[in-house]
């Protein structure tokens, strides 16, 4: 699946982008991230899919548990089901 930014979240972040806030504008409660959240976050663009996205962070971070896929893909599932991001038009797996 391709990810892109929902259309409807205000984001504001630190600089250097260590911590990210966002809010859908209808939710009650910003979401925040930090660390490899963010940069999680930074990747989501519209053309990358999930699969980009964990060789991206497989290339910057080491996997010792072997857990890293799963991983992204759990926090990308909580990220969609916040509404925070939507699959891109006209992407597929």
């Amino acid at each position: 699946m391709v990810w892109k930014r929902g259309g409807s979240v205000a984001e504001v972040c630190t600089k250097p982008r260590a911590r990210v806030a966002l809010l859908h504008l209808e939710a009650t409660q910003p979401v925040v991230l930090e660390g490899t959240a963010a940069i999680i976050w930074d990747l989501i663009n519209g053309q990358r899919s999930a699969q980009d996205i964990f060789a991206e962070l497989e290339a910057t971070f080491e996997d010792q548990s072997g857990q890293m896929q799963a991983q992204v893909e759990a926090f990308l599932a909580g990220l969609e089901a916040q509404r925070l991001i939507e699959a891109a038009s006209g992407a597929s797996d």
